[in-house]
Parts: C-alpha cells; structure tokens; sequence
C-alpha cells in the first residue's frame, strides 16, 4: 500500500495531475489480462508481472502500477485504462 503522505505529493510524470489508489476491483481487472497475456503498457510492450496496486491519473485515462509499494512513475510503464475496460 502507497503511505498517504507519498501520495499527497506524487503527481503524473507528464501532466502532474494529482494520482489517486486505484480500487480493488480495477487491480484484480489488470491482473487477470496480466495472467492472460494480453495487457501491454504505454510503450507496447507486453506486462507480465502482476500489480500489487496502481495509481490513476485524475483523469482516469492512465495508471501507473505500484509493485512492493514502489510506485513505478514512468510514463512508459503506464496502462492506458480504456485499454483495461476493452479487454475485460
């Protein structure tokens, strides 16, 4: 879990809008197409490590992945949602 002060200072790389904790039920979304072989990130390439958490961009178009409560901030590694919504 990202501590709550981290994450009133953490911003996206790109826009610097403000990131939110994903919910549960988005994470085990990602995680299924994951296990699935089908989710790529920002770059194309193909995920496959599971996420422990994510945290969305305000405007809820991208996520990026937290593993071992490290969240991974490059906009490379991002998952575009809609792609998530496609998909499942």
């Amino acid at each position: 879990m990202v501590d709550k002060e981290l994450l009133n200072i953490l911003c996206c790389p790109e826009t610097k809008q403000d990131l939110v904790l994903a919910d549960q039920e988005l994470i085990d979304k990602i995680n299924q197409l994951i296990k699935k072989g089908v989710l790529k990130n920002r770059a194309g390439e193909l995920i496959r490590e599971p996420i422990d958490a994510g945290l969305v961009r305000e405007d809820r178009k991208y996520l990026y992945p937290v593993r071992e409560d490290i969240p991974i901030l490059l906009i490379d590694e991002s998952i575009l949602i809609e792609d998530i919504e496609s998909k499942s």
